[in-house]
């Protein structure tokens, strides 16, 4: 294990071990954060950061190791002891409440009260305070939680984190679901935390990030430290892919693209349009060529793709598979024709999270496995079992739930089943969100390969430079708006991000 030590510590982890029946989740777990640092938790899906930062908030109770705060052993048994030391955690699906107003939500579980009665007036100052102090005055503390954009609703919850006098704040994929402008505004507000004394234990798929905002990285690799304390400036990128992966990833997109394999398109979008979301977009995927749509979240790309796929009627234009027409709002029409998705929100779009892996994989191909109107499950989990080991999917247990996958299995089994299916147009939406460096290469790798079989494929991501990198050519959208169309090697990061802002004020 690699390690670098200095200075004085708020919070010391040793041996940290989590086993659940079957399985060890954490075996032997190191981690120390000093005050008034950015320590970075990196590692693969599946390395156990999810487990550890709930044994460190009091949500799971470790089978081993010993925790410090502040010098002092400590035993933190339930969230409520964790934030009386002054840990708080953020988890990626924010549990603030729409309906209750911003004050309501920072004081929730812990009111301000004198003699049973709420005092909101003194809970509406105290919040109008934490604002401030985040940097954040203009959001108002009466306002109704649920009419806050994504970054708002954020804000809100480093607001609760600090009413409860917390020293350290745990951040679980903050940036997951923020546009470019809304991540500024997110790293100025951890800056701000930081200047402040308080640490921050900061966990992010996006190594870009990491060099931002980190001050230190820890990196977790299969339920183990395997290098803690590491300086941000010090640590090349490719060495912290080589401790996530044990070993180097040689290339980042798959491999150089190949381009169409053929002049006549497999997929032509004419003139579609989604009444106040998207106005009418024309444009056409040849075989083997990957389109990328960039811009803000928000910006339409998402919808365009859901149309396409009938998941959402059009208002306007048409669809056609080599040559024959969709029938507008009909997933059916879209799937027989040999069109697939793979949508942003797999847990709730695209899985069955309490069926097994190989019903997942089959999903869209059930009548192959038809036989006298019974499924053939041994056929179900043969051709399951074979897309999931041409993956490398971990577990390759195909009867195991689909939910005790990591978000990058969860990914490669929503490819394996359009794999199964046969289909000539995929459609990925944000398809490496959530899901870390080594899978995410895997995916790249995929869909250069199935360019390179005559696929066509569309896809949707918030980033630019993985547009750019693995894409033939981009469609800049903003505000609805297709505002740019061309290879992608005639534009660079900075000229999308000029055309998605001027679009999106324009």
């Amino acid at each position: 294990m690699i390690t670098q030590n200095a200075g004085s510590e708020l919070l010391r982890m040793r041996g940290i071990s989590k086993h659940f029946p079957g399985a060890k989740a954490l075996d032997g777990v190191d981690l120390d954060i000093r005050p008034g640092e950015v320590h970075c938790l990196l590692g693969q899906n599946g390395a156990g950061k999810s487990t550890l930062i709930k044994v460190l908030s009091g949500a799971h109770q470790p089978t081993g190791g010993e925790i410090s705060w502040k010098g002092e052993p400590v035993t933190i048994d339930t969230t409520m002891a964790a934030l009386r030391l002054g840990i708080a955690t953020m988890y990626q699906e924010l549990d603030v409440v729409d309906g209750l107003s911003v004050a309501e939500n920072v004081f929730l579980g812990h009111e301000l009260s004198t003699g049973g009665v709420l005092r909101r007036s003194t809970a509406l100052e105290h919040t109008r305070d934490l604002l401030r102090r985040l940097g954040h005055p203009e959001i108002p503390a009466q306002r109704e939680v649920g009419r806050l954009s994504a970054a708002g609703k954020q804000i809100v919850s480093m607001a609760r984190a600090l009413s409860h006098d917390a020293q350290l704040i745990i951040m679980d994929e903050p940036s997951a679901v923020l546009d470019p402008e809304e991540v500024e505004n997110l790293f100025g507000v951890v800056h701000t935390l930081r200047d402040q004394g308080v640490a921050v234990v900061y966990i992010s798929h996006r190594l870009e990030e990491i060099r931002r905002i980190g001050d230190r990285i820890t990196v977790l690799k299969d339920g183990r430290t395997v290098a803690t304390s590491l300086e941000v400036s010090d640590t090349p990128t490719r060495e912290l892919i080589a401790l996530m992966t044990g070993h180097e990833v040689i290339s980042d997109f798959g491999g150089a693209a190949i381009g169409p394999t053929s002049d006549q398109p497999l997929l032509e979008v004419e003139g579609l349009s989604l009444q106040g979301v998207f106005e009418p977009v024309s444009f056409d995927v040849r075989p083997g060529e990957v389109v990328g749509l960039a811009g803000l979240v928000g910006a339409g790309r998402s919808e365009i793709l859901e149309t396409i796929y009938g998941a959402r009627r059009a208002t306007t234009g048409e669809v056609r598979v080599k040559g024959r027409r969709l029938r507008r709002g009909s997933v059916p029409d879209a799937v027989q024709h040999g069109v697939g998705l793979a949508p942003e929100e797999r847990k709730s779009q695209g899985l069955l999270l309490d069926e097994p892996i190989y019903r997942n994989i089959t999903l869209s191909t059930f009548a192959r496995f038809g036989r006298s109107g019974l499924l053939n499950e041994r056929a179900e989990r043969s051709a399951a079992r074979a897309q999931a080991q041409a993956l490398h999917l971990s577990p390759a247990d195909v009867q195991r739930s689909i939910r005790t996958l990591s978000g990058g299995n969860q990914q490669k089994a929503m490819l394996a089943r359009w794999l199964v299916h046969g289909c000539e147009v995929l459609l990925l939406d944000e398809p490496t969100r959530g899901v870390d460096v080594g899978a995410r290469a895997e995916i790249y790798g995929l869909v250069r390969e199935l360019s390179r079989q005559g696929t066509a494929v569309l896809m949707v991501s918030s980033e630019i430079e993985e547009v750019l990198g693995l894409a033939d050519r981009v469609l800049v959208v903003a505000d609805g708006r297709v505002v740019h169309t061309g290879s992608t090697k005639d534009i660079n990061e900075h000229q999308v991000l000029d055309l998605v802002m001027e679009g999106a004020h324009g």
